[in-house]
């Protein structure tokens, strides 16, 4: 596997000379690690070869005042803060690091890890992980779900996107850096957890109490959409090997007759660049899937893939605001394309290209390097991908997923009241109506 190469590092000295302990001086050494992984705190990831990008352009000269700023804040914590029990260096470490990443205005995409979250970064990465299986991210200092991953205990739970985590087992985590907030909801498989969770809509607050598990990822699903010829493919997330198998996925919606595909990247939080690529480039003839843009300005185009298995099969794409990042990337090269309608709700808008730095005690910086765009130059970054046709679900609707539609008949899949798919099978049997009637015209 190629990956993203980031040469240069960053490096701080004299930074905190006075620090008591075994903390004598804080280090901050930012070097390539060679594992990039999409996890439960959301981003894209990367794993194919760049050329080398610029050095930091600080120097530890110029940042020499800033660096006795932090380093006076450290002794007076030290020397004089009333509680001496609560001053763990190592947490007025992680906090520093923290505070550093979130002044660049990057929320919920560069980001700090602990080491325990690294770790879950790489499981999520080989499509398998202890957890509640929940994407975050912090906004307005508040912990906020962007998408429960399929057949978790979180989607089991009724966990939905927007929904704002108030506290964990009891306790408020308002304004807690990410990797703390996450710290307290990661656990092994088997433990509970129990969350205090905000409705964004209604303002109401409940107390969930989820069982921690071991989740192996089940990322491409299909069934025909009952009493239809119409394959509901699921794409959960991008993880390893995806693409591969969505192609052979396809084949077999081929083989059984099916005549069109709803794809669905809803609650989808993304993961490898290569797997978005390949995903649709499944879809695509020929074109770009998208443009990268790097510090310097330059845009450079990402082609499709040759051989899709799908490249003339009516399509439709459902999206909501849980769909990020890779699953976005897709969104956007085929609307670009005018291969797909999309129908659902805005996207979260990530666009940029999230790179791995590994720190000395195994914890780690995902530092945006590059920005993605869609292949018409659309920015994506704060904006999302805007659906062709917009439809929210209400309150009380859940997603189908093609797991629990296989045992339902017609009426009780209507009757599910997944108002977005309901749409999208509308609009492409409508669709395959009208392109039979044109050919038997001609």
């Amino acid at each position: 596997m190629l990956r993203i190469g980031l040469f240069g590092s960053l490096l701080w000295e004299n930074m905190m000379d006075k620090m008591k302990g075994s903390l004598n001086r804080l280090r901050i050494l930012l070097v390539l690690v060679v594992t990039l992984a999409v996890g439960i705190v959301g981003g894209i990831w990367l794993d194919r070869l760049a050329s080398p990008v610029y050095a930091a352009p600080g120097s530890a000269q110029a940042a020499a005042p800033d660096l006795r700023l932090l380093n006076e804040a450290w002794d007076l914590i030290q020397k004089n803060y009333v509680d001496h029990a609560a001053v763990q260096t190592q947490t007025l470490a992680y906090g520093a690091i923290s505070g550093m990443v979130d002044a660049l205005g990057d929320t919920g995409h560069s980001r700090f890890l602990s080491p325990d979250m690294l770790k879950a970064e790489h499981n999520m990465n080989q499509g398998q992980f202890d957890g509640i299986g929940v994407q975050v991210e912090t906004k307005d200092n508040q912990l906020v779900v962007v998408a429960p991953i399929d057949g978790t205990p979180a989607q089991k739970a009724g966990l939905r996107p927007g929904d704002i985590i108030l506290k964990v087992n009891g306790e408020d985590i308002e304004g807690l850096p990410l990797e703390q907030a996450i710290s307290r909801i990661l656990g092994p498989a088997g433990t509970s957890v129990t969350l205090t969770i905000k409705s964004p809509d209604s303002g109401e607050t409940r107390d969930v109490t989820l069982t921690r598990a071991h989740i192996a990822l089940n990322n491409v699903t299909w069934t025909p959409l009952p009493g239809t010829t119409i394959a509901h493919v699921r794409v959960a997330a991008f993880s390893q090997g995806v693409s591969k198998e969505l192609a052979q996925t396809l084949k077999d919606i081929r083989q059984q007759g099916m005549t069109g595909v709803i794809l669905d990247l809803r609650n989808n939080p993304g993961g490898l660049l290569d797997e978005a690529i390949g995903v649709s480039s499944q879809f695509l003839a020929s074109g770009n899937v998208l443009l990268e843009k790097n510090a310097t300005g330059e845009i450079k185009p990402v082609r499709v893939k040759p051989g899709g298995a799908a490249t003339d099969l009516p399509l439709i794409v459902l999206i909501n605001q849980g769909t990020a990042s890779a699953a976005e990337i897709t969104a956007g090269a085929l609307q670009d394309a005018h291969r797909a309608k999309l129908v659902g709700e805005t996207t979260f808008g990530t666009g940029t290209v999230l790179n791995e730095f590994g720190l000395t005690d195994g914890s780690a910086l995902l530092l945006a390097t590059e920005e993605w765009l869609t292949p018409d130059g659309r920015v994506i970054w704060h904006h999302g991908i805007t659906p062709d046709v917009t439809i929210a679900l209400s309150p009380t609707a859940t997603p189908l997923t093609p797991e629990a539609e296989k045992e339902m008949t017609p009426a009780q899949w209507r009757d599910a009241h997944d108002e977005q798919l309901q749409r999208a099978l509308d609009w492409i049997t409508s669709s395959h109506q009208d392109q039979s009637a044109a050919k038997h015209a001609n």
